[in-house]
Parts: structure tokens; sequence; C-alpha cells
């Protein structure tokens, strides 16, 4: 298929995944910790990904070990404890919109450290967004005041580590196929998970046994198979077909499919939010925008 439609196709199915990936981090934190459901989404994914491409790894070579390495780290699995982190004291759906950062984060580091190109309608746009996400948090932090929204800030480094992780697989793994990203980055830090998941006590037989933890686990098992094994191949792919920024633009509709999650699931939103959802969003077009 011409890469045109593909990419416009893999951006749509990856909207809908990561979009439903949110509500699905909520519910597998009812019984499990951020650090038992962070390190267990990466277990599963990497024995899913093994099944199906565990070849695919010969492919990587030498030159490909350290771009390899730094795109696990970036891409999987920093991000994976932060949103289970900041999903412990605020919304999905306000993960989900402050996640839309990640293409403005793509435009700022790729320009320091990658050599992108920076246009005035492109600094204008980052302006907007960062305002945009400011009174985000303000308003959110009002309307529920129960929360802690300071575990914001978790979603913005791991909206930081995406956009460092597009600019690496576009930079130096361009000749890579996208299942031995994939496999390659859970090879690496699969390893790391256990460590993690062992620390957290999460073997004792009254845990994996209670009710809560089972139950969690389904939901985890459907975030891991697609939330990402499946979309992090077709990340990987997309990435390679377009630009890091319309990879990275897959954020723009993931928040409709998780706001509706969320809504749907009982969460607060009042028309502050909307409107701050919504100048983020023209942020992000604006940075986008050709000339």
């Amino acid at each position: 298929m011409d890469h045109k439609k593909l990419k416009w196709i893999f951006l749509a199915i990856l909207s809908v995944i990561w979009g439903s990936s949110f509500i699905l981090i909520k519910k597998g934190l009812i019984g499990l910790d951020a650090y038992q459901l962070g390190s267990l989404r990466i277990i599963f994914t990497a024995v899913f990904l093994f099944l199906i491409g565990f070849k695919s790894f010969k492919k990587i070579e030498k030159r490909h070990y350290k771009p390899v390495v730094i795109s696990a780290l970036l891409g999987t699995f920093i991000p994976v404890y932060m949103f289970a982190l900041a999903e412990t004291e605020i919304d999905s759906s306000i993960a989900s919109i402050l996640n839309s950062l990640t293409p403005l984060n793509t435009l700022i580091f790729g320009f320091f450290f990658f050599k992108m190109s920076f246009s005035k309608n492109q600094l204008v746009g980052v302006i907007i967004g960062l305002l945009g996400t400011l009174l985000l948090i303000v308003s959110g932090a009002n309307l529920n005041p129960d929360q802690n929204y300071w575990f914001s800030i978790f979603v913005i480094i791991a909206s930081v580590c995406y956009a460092f992780n597009v600019s690496i697989i576009k930079t130096y793994l361009q000749d890579l196929n996208a299942m031995s990203i994939a496999v390659g980055n859970f090879a690496v830090i699969t390893i790391p998970a256990v460590i993690v998941l062992f620390f957290t006590g999460f073997f004792k037989v009254e845990v994996i046994t209670s009710e809560a933890v089972q139950t969690s686990m389904l939901y985890l098992v459907l975030l891991a198979i697609f939330g990402t094994g499946i979309a992090k191949v077709m990340f990987n792919r997309l990435v390679q077909i377009s630009t890091p920024i319309f990879s990275s633009s897959v954020t723009y509709t993931i928040p409709i499919v998780a706001l509706i999650w969320g809504v749907l699931d009982g969460e607060k939103l009042n028309m502050v939010q909307i409107g701050a959802t919504v100048i983020i969003l023209l942020g992000v077009f604006m940075a986008n925008r050709k000339k």
C-alpha cells in the first residue's frame, strides 16, 4: 500500500488503541501499584513480542545496539512507569490530554538535539500549547481538589521521552524493520522490569491470589498486547514512513478516545478544561502547520 495512505491508517488505529490505554491503566491500578503495573506491562508485552517476532532479533546489527537501548529506555521503560504513577493521582482523561504535548516536545528537542528546522509558526504553537497545559493543570486542580496535580509532571516527563524516541528511531534506526526495533527494545528492558517487580512484593501468595489483582491483570493483558505490543510495532513503522512530527501527531486524536472512556467511567470535566484541551491542540496544530 502507498505510504501516504498507510500512515493515515496507522494513525487512526493507534489513536483508538492508545486512547483506550489510559482507562486500562486506571483499571489496572485498582489491584496493582504503579511499579507492579509498569513492570507487568513490560513483561507481558515482551512475552507476546518474543512469541510472534523473536526471529527479527537477528536483524539487529552491532551499530544498532546503542540506539535500540536508548529507544527502549526512552520509548517504553520510563514512560510506562511515568503514566502509571501519574494516574494514581490524576484522571485518565487528563493524562491523555497532557500527552498531547508530545509533538511540541518533538519539535523543541528535535531543534536542539537533532537539527530540525524551527519556524515562527512553530514557536507560536509551542507557546500556545504550553499555556494550554498550564491552564489545564490549574483548572483540574480546582475541579478535583482531592487529586494531586503535581503528578501531571510524570506525564510531561513521558512525553519528553517519547519526543526523543521518535527522533532517535527516525535518525538512527530507519533501516531496521519495526518488529526488530520492538523486539530489541523489550530484550533490553525485560530483566530490569522483572527486578523492579520483585522488589514490589508482588510474588507474595496473598498478593497474587487477591481477587482485585487478578481482575487488574485481565486489563493489563489487554494493555500489554494491544496498547504496547501491537501498537509499538505499528508506531515504529509509522515513524519510518512519515516524519517525526507527523508520527507524534497521533496524540491529537488520542484524547478524544480517552475523554469518551473517562466520561463513561464518571470522570469530571468542566468547560475550562475542554477549553484548555482545545488550546493545547491548537498549539500542536500551529507547530505542525506548513507555511
